[in-house]
């Protein structure tokens, strides 16, 4: 039986879609509203940071992965404009909808899809940009679905990987203790749920480091990486380059 990480705990990899799948139907409707209080609105200026890099011009097309409650899609489409397109995806049915409904509340109508990054159900070389943020460190097989990535891009296309990563050490015994002692009562609080929020702790510290990362993403068909670090790497911007 193959198995995986799921948080600290070890599970069987067909089963950790399943798991994670329920973490976010659990945290859907909080979402937004946690993502504010858990980063102090940080997560605001990071991703404005990861559109400002992905340099978009009107007629590009984007997809993006992991698209969640649809902040990036709906950035990403004021970039592109009218001859442009942005596909919103998640593996999440809870979390599509909430994106979905935020962004036709705003008036934005985007190409909505439920998709599995690590089968994307997209022709090759189809986009300018593809776009995962705060997704990766949920997939089962990180090479597999960086894999796809690259083959729905177009050769010298751009690949911005958004995620959580590894802290200078300066902030680490800082950065546990809030991870572990306030996240999960700041879940209980606000969504009535801690653990999904230890989870998410527990995910960030089993998601690779920025340069296992960065060559993960060269062995996967990515040329050229650069790493941002964010917030003294609380988080990290890896912006790769399709071969």
């Amino acid at each position: 039986m193959a198995t995986t990480d799921f948080g600290f705990k070890t599970v069987d990899e067909q089963d950790k879609a399943r798991r994670v799948r329920g973490v976010f139907d659990s945290v859907a409707s909080k979402y937004d509203v946690m993502n504010d209080l858990m980063s102090m609105g940080l997560h605001r200026a990071w991703k404005a940071y990861t559109v400002m890099v992905a340099h978009l011009k009107p007629g590009d097309q984007v997809l993006d992965i992991a698209g969640g409650t649809g902040d990036m899609a709906q950035a990403f489409a004021a970039k592109v404009g009218s001859t442009g397109t942005v596909v919103h995806t998640d593996i999440n049915l809870a979390m599509l909808r909430q994106g979905r409904d935020r962004l036709t509340d705003e008036g934005v109508l985007l190409p909505t899809a439920v998709c599995d990054a690590e089968q994307l159900p997209f022709p090759d070389q189809h986009f300018n940009l593809v776009c995962v943020a705060f997704g990766l460190r949920n997939m089962t097989h990180k090479d597999r679905a960086l894999r796809e990535m690259a083959r729905v891009l177009k050769p010298g296309g751009k690949l911005l990987v958004l995620e959580f990563s590894k802290v200078a050490p300066p902030l680490s015994k800082i950065y546990d203790w809030y991870s572990f002692q306030v996240l999960p009562r700041l879940g209980k609080m606000v969504a009535g749920d801690d653990a999904s929020y230890r989870y998410l702790a527990e995910s960030i510290r089993m998601h690779p480091d920025q340069q296992t990362l960065k060559a993960l993403m060269q062995e996967s068909g990515f040329a050229h990486v650069d790493i941002h670090n964010l917030s003294l790497g609380v988080v990290a911007l890896h912006v790769g380059i399709r071969c």
